[in-house]
């Protein structure tokens, strides 16, 4: 059954209002055991999803249910699955909102989509990566998709984008003869990025040396937290969570257009930006998965809530219709050099087991696996202990560098250092 096959069955439902998103997907995946390939594969997938609405209370709600659909599915099958789902529909009422019109979009910026393309670029890339006898690669995946996106409603949007995007994941060894330890990461993209690629295991590489010397961390109780990898990005995304549609219209959060979110800060405020494109990101796409154009637009401007981002129900709830749910985001730098934010005593943090920020309350929290701790000309690997604290409070003294580093979708200052972090030791005497 083809989408305007389904299309019709969906005007003839009696649904008050419908979306379908059709998503193809070429993919390529491969499996390597340190350098000898254990086994590959290409998929060819369709998923097809679609969403009915239903008027209801003299149209002053509206009723959703979702499904979705196989292509194999026959006419009348599919037929008898909508007209549940308009049924389902009743038991989930929410005020009255529009679904997305037809707007213009900007043409999509050339990229390469051929996932066989990609695919030897990686490989190439992985093949050359620099080991020696004390650190290799133990083990890598390769995952290269070419997605294809169509998104079609009943307000006459019919849209369709192509973009790539990859993912890799990488265990690095490291070994000095009496001890052997391992750390893992995933890193995402659109295409390959052999240059960034190489620098970014690198990094692992080095990383894996320093944890086998590593000491216990100490017993700091409250310090400055440096962030210089990738966990820094989910510092920033708590404030792209705080300006979720969403989350004001349920009061989970309390930022407020045109209000600044911090009345006590004292260092580098955020200035936010959801980017339509990022280089190399793996979602650089033109609409969003409700068919609204995506394009450049301020979110906070230096610690000033500027515009809500997410899905079009609680935009419109809030009287902000126009807008879209954003996938690739900027963080300005701020006014720190790196050997500003390198003074006094701080303990840098680049390897968590787990690192997590809370949405709502803004708590952070983490378990060191590898940190340095800087205390005057002298740098020591450490392990083991924590950091926690809470954002709401932390981000008062927030400072961070001028200059930027992008991880996939979030393009973010290089450094980021907190003031009065909590730092759990697990040296002896540490309470």
């Amino acid at each position: 059954m083809t989408t305007e096959e389904l299309r019709t069955i969906l005007e003839e439902s009696g649904a008050d209002a419908w979306e379908i998103t059709d998503t193809k997907t070429e993919g390529w995946e491969f499996y390597f055991i340190r350098h000898s390939l254990d086994q590959n594969r290409v998929r060819d997938v369709e998923h097809r999803e679609i969403a009915v609405y239903r008027a209801m209370d003299d149209g002053t709600m509206l009723g959703r249910a979702s499904a979705e659909i196989p292509p194999t599915l026959q006419r009348e099958e599919a037929a008898r699955e909508i007209a549940g789902l308009l049924a389902d529909a009743a038991y989930g009422k929410n005020p009255v909102y529009r679904l997305n019109g037809p707007a213009p979009i900007d043409a999509p910026r050339p990229q390469e989509t051929d996932p066989a393309v990609i695919a030897r670029e990686y490989l190439a890339a992985m093949q050359g990566i620099p080991e020696t006898e004390g650190e290799d690669l133990n083990s890598y995946e390769i995952f290269v998709d070419r997605n294809e996106v169509r998104y079609c409603n009943s307000e006459g949007i019919d849209v369709t984008q192509i973009y790539p995007s990859s993912m890799v994941e990488v265990v690095v060894n490291a070994r000095d003869g009496q001890h052997e330890i391992e750390l893992y990461r995933l890193f995402e993209a659109g295409t390959c990025d052999r240059k960034a690629l190489t620098e970014d295991i690198g990094e692992l590489t080095r990383f894996g040396r320093d944890r086998l010397t590593a000491e216990p961390t100490p017993a700091i109780g409250t310090g400055a937290v440096l962030f210089s990898t990738k966990d820094a990005a989910e510092l920033y995304r708590y404030f792209v969570d705080r300006m979720q549609a969403k989350l004001v219209y349920m009061k989970l959060s309390d930022w407020e257009i045109g209000r600044a979110y911090a009345g006590e800060a004292r260092g580098d405020q955020v200035t936010l930006t959801a980017r339509a494109f990022l280089p190399n990101s793996s979602r650089n796409r033109v609409f969003d998965d409700e068919g609204a154009p995506i394009r450049d637009l301020p979110i906070i401007t230096k610690g000033v809530p500027a515009h809500y981002l997410g899905t079009r129900q609680f935009r419109c709830y809030l009287g902000q219709e126009d807008g879209f749910h954003a996938a690739n985001y900027e963080v300005s730098g701020g006014t720190g050099t790196e050997e500003s934010l390198r003074t006094g005593s701080y303990l840098e943090v680049v390897e968590f087991s787990d690192f997590s920020v809370d949405e709502m309350t803004g708590d952070i929290a983490g378990e060191i696996r590898l940190g340095y701790w800087h205390d005057g000309d002298r740098v020591t690997p450490v392990t083991g202990g924590s950091v926690s604290g809470t954002l709401r409070e932390l981000m008062n003294e927030m400072r961070f560098s001028a200059e930027q580093r992008q991880y996939d979708r979030y393009l973010i200052p290089r450094l980021t250092r907190l003031e009065g972090v909590h730092i759990t030791g697990i040296q002896t005497g540490d309470n």
